[in-house]
């Protein structure tokens, strides 16, 4: 293991994250507000630290699996810790357990908070705080892949633990190309939605701020009361749409918008993904008029409709409170918790591609069953999927659920109701952020213990690095 690999290039995405707290620094310039030293401070260790691994490093023409692995958990651990230093250094709620929470919220782009007065902090600390969800939305490694040497097939892999599978489902792209797609799509997303955003009534800090959270579907707000502070059915829609987009794969985006549009129509997933969301709104809203929680439909259906988007999007953004939300819509909800976007996108959870899978390889066996002799392949939209892959789809969600299972129960054991411990175990480790219960969709985790906000950071980081990715640092035999 050479150690100088590893801090060269977790000294390189420092260095990223310094430059985006300098750009917080002329926001808090501009502003003339109190975060101004906190930031450039900030700035100042991160650059300096990140720019001594990187130069005191000597380059290397390859690198291993095993050091790739390192630098890909390190860039996020290291980017968590250095970027909790402008909430301690400002203080205020900021203890360093909450500082923590925060950042690491904000780097796995989950987007829950320990804040119980968001506007309460000055704009430069917003912005940052807004910044780390962009950030981690591509994935600070991502970044990093631009300049790293070629690694062939172990740089795709690698890759696969930030963003996915990113392919269109016709066409293969080397990791260069994936790298330029997924910046392209990104900053795509994230102009345009700042744009019209500014039009339909936001403040263009505002604007930029709700952007950069929903490109990386990471859900900070600059507001106490998130979206619903606007009260707007213009914004809104633009955040529905925008939340879907953002939840799609972004190869398929890319082909789709800059060669053929009915590749979007013709993917089974994203059909799937849509329909889910369209049949989930519904039922909800459904239940919410029976059960005497609105009296109109069309309200109900607005709110319905931008919640099962916000949690299954992984936003987590709120238009509306759900705290009244009866037990049907809650259960609704928990499964577009758990099942969340699509590979290849800045989402968290299970992913909708692997749930569509699952229902394919479980109509094949029952299909199996009542014809032993016969030869029945699993197929995604036409094509027969390799019996390997299915059976790490199978087993991924099988460890998803037992670390979702377990999860709970350490939070139940923290002291947290029964609603309030699986909502905020599922909304961690899916990067969702608001649940149920304490932390519905307007609550935050302020009165969660040090050891509740703990394990919930690190349920963030499981689920940003998809299980796999943390765990097998821990995996001696791999390391020898």
């Amino acid at each position: 293991m050479r150690t100088h690999v590893i801090a060269r290039y977790t000294g390189l995405a420092l260095m990223l994250n310094a430059l985006f707290m300098l750009l917080s620094v002329g926001v808090s310039l501009l502003h003339r507000d109190a975060a101004l030293v906190p930031l450039l401070v900030s700035a100042a260790v991160t650059g300096v630290v990140g720019f001594s691994a990187f130069v005191l490093s000597r380059q290397e023409v390859e690198i291993n699996m095993r050091e790739g692995y390192l630098i890909v958990v390190l860039g996020w651990v290291m980017s968590c810790t250095f970027g909790m230093l402008p909430y301690l250094l400002y203080g205020g709620e900021f203890s360093l357990a909450n500082a923590w929470f925060e950042s690491v919220s904000g780097y796995t782009t989950t987007g829950a908070t320990i804040l119980s007065n968001v506007e309460a902090l000055p704009k430069g600390l917003l912005f940052w705080r807004s910044s780390t969800t962009w950030v981690g939305g591509v994935g600070v490694v991502v970044f990093t892949l631009l300049v790293l040497p070629s690694m062939g097939s172990a740089k795709m892999r690698l890759s696969r633990m930030q963003v996915g599978a990113l392919k269109h489902e016709e066409a293969k792209y080397s990791m260069q190309q994936i790298v330029r797609i997924i910046l392209s799509v990104y900053v795509g997303i994230t102009v345009t939605l700042t744009l019209l955003l500014w039009i339909a009534g936001m403040s263009f800090f505002d604007a930029i701020n709700h952007a950069f959270s929903t490109a990386a579907t990471g859900g900070f707000s600059v507001k106490n009361a998130s979206i619903m502070a606007y009260e707007s059915p213009l914004i809104e829609g633009i955040l529905i749409a925008f939340m879907i987009i953002s939840s799609l794969n972004f190869g398929l985006l890319y082909v789709a918008f800059a060669k053929k549009f009915t590749t979007l129509l013709n993917s089974s997933v994203v059909r799937y993904f849509v329909a889910s969301l369209a049949v989930g709104a519904l039922l909800i809203t459904i239940n919410l008029v029976q059960m005497g929680v609105y009296d109109s439909w069309l309200r109900a259906l607005r709110d319905a409709a931008f919640q099962v988007v916000a949690m299954a999007s992984t936003t987590g953004f709120a238009a509306s409170s759900n705290a009244a939300w009866p037990a049907f819509s809650v259960l609704i909800s928990f499964f577009f918790m758990l099942q969340c976007g699509c590979i290849g996108s800045t989402s968290g959870g299970i992913k909708a591609d692997r749930v569509l899978i699952f229902y394919k390889a479980f109509v094949a066996n029952v299909r199996k069953t009542l014809h032993p002799n016969a030869v029945i392949p699993v197929r995604l939209r036409g094509v027969a999927l390799d019996e390997e892959l299915v059976s790490a789809t199978t087993l991924f969600i099988a460890l998803y659920m037992a670390t979702f299972f377990a999860t709970a129960l350490l939070l139940l054991f923290t002291g947290l109701d029964l609603l309030t411990g699986l909502s905020a175990a599922a909304a961690a480790l899916g990067n969702v952020g608001p649940g149920f219960g304490e932390i519905y969709s307007l609550g935050n985790h302020s009165a969660f213990s040090g050891a509740a906000k703990t394990i919930c950071s690190i349920a963030m980081l499981l689920g940003r690095l998809e299980i796999y990715g943390l765990l097998i640092i821990f995996y001696y035999r791999y390391w020898r």
